[in-house]
């Protein structure tokens, strides 16, 4: 890093000793015309660019710069930085990437030189995918932000991409996906989400047997901006010492997974304290902390004494002593 920037200053300085000996030598101006682009911090060539960053454009006849475009953008250049071989400019955090000529431009007295160069969004952010409990050759939808040009992959293999936009992706699960993780690939970087394909107990809606009881007063919402997974969560006004139960069932294939995992807030300062399987009421070991951003939170078998011979029932008892809103969503297994 340190290299990077000894190197950014030695160009700026060789940029301003070019500018005395080209303010002497101004010539009639000539036709511009742009060689290469490089991100400043490293000079190092590249074809495509990210908004808020700058980079050194190379070629000749700049001396009579007027106006420096990306993707039609007018873009601020300090006139200090351009010599009649070189420019340094940063791209304008506002500039478009999505249905955008991707296309540099530099205005001079000698006329106009054009560029192709492609303007990325910032990496992919996945924030979920629903349902969990897809099965192989399904349709699934991926939730999150800057999704141009995607590649969806599930465990290393490539889905069928059915529709996207920049925050949505709808896609086919391929064969062999289950317990494997989703991952949306972009220019810009890759994310993968967090829960691994069929494991859950509740995304929008619980899995047979699992539910809550009605008698619980819980209410379910359904908002994709306020979710931590899909577009629908659980919410319950909890009063101090008392709980959230899950109704009882009996999933006895819990030898494929290692432990559970669910999401928790709360409109304040929270804590919970896991119940599983009918025991931890009271127990501090199991407390959870909660607050108006989502935290999600994993067991192992072993944190919860051992791997049970089936998962039996999920509740919550409120551990503050006050009551509180608390907010449930992603209930799941883990697999690794």
């Amino acid at each position: 890093m340190k290299a990077n920037f000894i190197k950014f200053f030695s160009l700026l300085f060789v940029v301003a000793l070019g500018l005395t000996v080209s303010c002497d030598n101004d010539d009639a101006a000539g036709a511009p015309a742009i060689e290469s682009v490089s991100l400043a911090t490293n000079d190092s060539l590249v074809t495509d660019g990210f908004a808020n960053n700058m980079y050194i454009i190379r070629g000749k006849g700049f001396n009579s710069t007027k106006k420096i475009y990306f993707n039609d953008v007018d873009t601020y250049f300090n006139s200090t930085l351009v010599t009649d071989n070189v420019i340094f400019v940063t791209i304008d955090k506002n500039t478009p990437y999505e249905n955008a000529p991707s296309e540099l431009k530099v205005v001079t007295d000698g006329g106009t030189a054009t560029y192709s160069f492609r303007i990325l969004p910032p990496a992919p952010t996945v924030k979920s995918f629903n349902p969990v409990n897809v099965a192989d050759g399904e349709q699934f939808t991926i939730y999150g932000s800057y999704f141009l040009d995607p590649v969806v992959t599930v465990g290393g293999v490539q889905a069928e991409i059915v529709s996207s936009s920049l925050t949505e992706i709808k896609a086919v699960m391929p064969v062999g996906s289950n317990h494997k993780y989703i991952t949306v690939t972009t220019p810009s970087g890759a994310s993968t989400w967090n829960t691994a394909v069929g494991t859950a107990i509740y995304d929008d809606v619980f899995y047979s047997p699992w539910t809550i009881e009605a008698w619980n007063n819980h209410s379910y919402l359904t908002s994709l901006t306020d979710a931590y997974q899909g577009t629908t969560f659980i919410k319950k006004n909890i009063a101090g010492w008392d709980n959230i139960q899950g109704n009882w069932g009996w999933d006895e294939s819990v030898s494929q997974y290692t432990g559970i995992h669910f999401a928790i807030r709360s409109d304040d300062a929270g804590k919970l304290v896991l119940i599983f399987n009918g025991t931890g009421w009271g127990d501090a070991t199991r407390a959870v902390t909660t607050g108006k951003e989502w935290k999600d939170y994993k067991f192992t078998w072993e944190q919860l004494g051992g791997r049970p011979a089936a998962l039996q029932n999920i509740s919550f008892q409120e551990f503050t002593g006050s009551a509180h809103n608390y907010y449930f969503d992603n209930i799941g297994y883990t697999v690794d």
